[in-house]
């Protein structure tokens, strides 16, 4: 057999495939994985349906269906007062991890340096690694709702900073950028060679009245940025993997040079359904409501557990610390809740280079009501 020299050496089987398999494996009821346990709308289903009949199933345009791009264009003016080109600056993608994939690839070099916020989602560091870059971790700390300490920022940025990438609403912390985030953000980039890429998957999931601070609200920091988005998230429809990226012509230019290589296109069917489905703006501007009833249900009824819930200002998780329970590493509790309370977790070690462990769980909350009471019940009955 031939020997080959791993890349990824350290890279094995995703903790998200791990607990999911886990959790059908003993029944336990699976909050690890982000996805909803309950359909997406049936009139979305028929509209992709439509889009087959009619005959929409040969390649798509390389950037992705022209109707799409518009309504994506519309829904970021409409949200964000940002103008994006749909012919230049909009390429739909299969799913919000390519894109961030395609975006990294598209711009790192060798030895670029790339300025990661942990925990952090796991594709971001195998990506700047395939590329050559160099990651360069700032470990966030729940003892201060993981704020960034933009003073580290400045210390770790130098000539070689290509990039900073940034996750909000996050995951797996459920935290968001404030305006004086932005600013600081501001200040550090300015008169600088660093870009920004921008994950914003969660985009639409912000609660309590907060707003959301894309990179699309700021023209000299949109003029450096990858945003990455994702239909997964907007329509309950994880497994249709269609996302997608705006940057400004420049950068778009070099994204669909790798885009093209790496899927070229995307379902057809899919984008005719979605971008007809999206003419109504209340798919997107009722879900922050949707969510937000979730949450509050699913933290009232944590509230009863011994658990210490975080906040959670954004996305569809909420993580809780457990420290002051037991000292068992936040990976054994984890498959011990599964297997012996039932619930599946995901322990948020997994999201540092380091394995930092904060004693911290993240649930997902994105369940029918029936499904998030059944866990809490669980959780209430479980013994230590």
């Amino acid at each position: 057999m031939t020997s080959i020299v791993s890349k990824l050496p350290q890279v094995g089987t995703t903790i998200f495939t791990t607990m999911s398999a886990l959790a059908a494996e003993v029944g336990a009821i699976n909050l690890s994985q982000g996805f909803p346990d309950y359909n997406c709308s049936p009139e979305l289903i028929e509209l992709v349906n439509k889009a087959m009949k009619d005959g929409h199933n040969q390649y798509a345009p390389m950037a992705g269906v022209k109707a799409l791009r518009n309504e994506i264009a519309h829904k970021t003016k409409k949200l964000y007062s940002a103008d994006y080109d749909p012919d230049t600056e909009i390429t739909i993608t299969a799913g919000g991890t390519q894109a961030i994939f395609t975006a990294i690839t598209a711009i790192i070099n060798p030895n670029d340096e790339v300025i990661v916020f942990e925990p952090a989602f796991d594709c971001y560091a195998p990506a700047i690694k395939l590329a050559g870059g160099v990651v360069k971790s700032l470990e966030l700390q729940p003892g201060n709702n993981y704020r960034i300490d933009w003073a580290m920022v400045k210390k770790l940025t130098n000539n070689r900073t290509k990039l900073i990438i940034l996750n909000s609403p996050h995951n797996p912390t459920a935290t968001i950028l404030h305006q004086e985030d932005i600013e600081e953000l501001s200040a550090i980039v300015k008169d600088q060679d660093i870009l920004i890429l921008s994950d914003e998957v969660y985009e639409h999931l912000i609660y309590d009245g907060e707003i959301h601070h894309s990179m699309a609200r700021y023209l000299e920091l949109q003029q450096r940025s990858f945003i990455i988005a994702s239909f997964g998230k907007l329509l309950h429809a994880t497994g249709w993997k269609v996302g997608y990226c705006l940057a400004p012509a420049y950068l778009m230019q070099e994204f669909r040079k790798v885009h093209q290589f790496l899927v070229f296109s995307v379902n057809s069917a899919m984008q005719y359904g979605i971008a007809e489905y999206l003419k109504d703006e209340n798919i997107y501007l009722n879900l922050p409501a949707f969510f937000q009833e979730k949450r509050d249900h699913f933290k009232k009824g944590l509230a009863e557990t011994k658990f210490e819930l975080l906040p959670s200002y954004g996305s569809y998780f909420q993580s809780v610390r457990y420290g002051h329970l037991t000292n068992e590493a936040d990976t054994d509790f984890a498959l011990r809740l599964t297997k012996e309370a039932g619930v599946a977790c995901i322990p948020t070690s997994v999201f540092y280079t380091q394995g930092t462990d904060h004693k911290v769980l993240r649930f997902c909350f994105a369940k029918r009501q029936e499904t998030l009471d059944d866990a809490v019940n669980r959780l209430i009955d479980f013994k230590l």
